[in-house]
């Protein structure tokens, strides 16, 4: 094993908890132009904490959107998204911000770092946002990238680190605020085969060890194979 591997996957599955997040006969259109564009279809389904789902489908078959409904960032024409506890759908806009910066961490196929700061630092974004004191963010952080196999390279900036290890590093970040629910929108894309087998073990052992829920949109069979469930869009329909 090499000094910058974390080490492997020793959570053993187990039983997901209560729902976290539930979805029922979820809709979105968008109007362009007068027209109305049709992209989700009374999608129905719902991801337990501790547990790890994969939503795949073709391009175009409206991953991306239900995502951003998943994260917050958008909203549904009709129907139903509860969020721990939460009915989302009627929350004006500062609770919803304020839900989703509490409770949901992003990681995203472009890893999104701040090219002249720390790994330490980057990781430390989200706590400022969140007024999180400088002495308990840098230990946080630290805690964070040790826990990811970064112990190593809390100093590094983006241009000195891998493809993989930039990418643990956004995992790192996007659990800086202790998110029940982890998003990951194609975490492994711009990864090679070690890399991303290294990241889904991450987000896995992440999922159970924090009791967090795990959404991850794939185009890769591999990783959908290795999560608990698989969620499939066809035509904007769930299955």
């Amino acid at each position: 094993m090499t000094a910058d591997a974390p080490c492997p996957s020793v959570v053993a599955p187990r039983r997901p908890g209560p729902p976290l997040l539930q979805v029922k006969n979820l809709t979105r259109h968008f109007t362009v132009s007068g027209t109305r564009i049709d992209v989700l279809h009374d999608c129905t389904f719902d991801v337990a904490r501790g547990e790890v789902v994969a939503i795949v489908g073709q391009s175009g078959s409206g991953k991306s959107t239900l995502l951003n409904v998943l994260g917050l960032l958008d909203k549904p024409s009709t129907g139903s998204y509860v969020f721990d506890g939460v009915e989302t759908t009627p929350l004006r806009e500062g609770r919803t911000s304020r839900l989703r910066g509490d409770g949901i961490g992003f990681v995203f196929q472009q890893f999104h770092l701040l090219e002249r700061r720390s790994a330490l630092a980057n990781v430390g974004v989200p706590m400022v946002l969140g007024g999180v004191p400088v002495l308990s963010r840098r230990s946080r952080a630290k805690e964070l990238l040790e826990s990811v196999g970064l112990g190593h390279r809390l100093h590094s900036q983006p241009h000195q680190l891998s493809g993989g290890e930039q990418q643990r590093v956004a995992l790192a970040r996007a659990l800086s605020r202790e998110p029940a629910l982890i998003l990951a929108d194609e975490p492994t894309g711009a990864l090679d085969a070690a890399s991303s087998t290294m990241i889904m073990d991450q987000l896995i052992d992440q999922a159970r060890v924090r009791d967090a829920a795990v959404v991850v949109v794939t185009h890769d069979p591999k990783v959908a194979e290795s999560a608990d469930r698989v969620v499939e869009l066809v035509e904007g329909r769930t299955r």
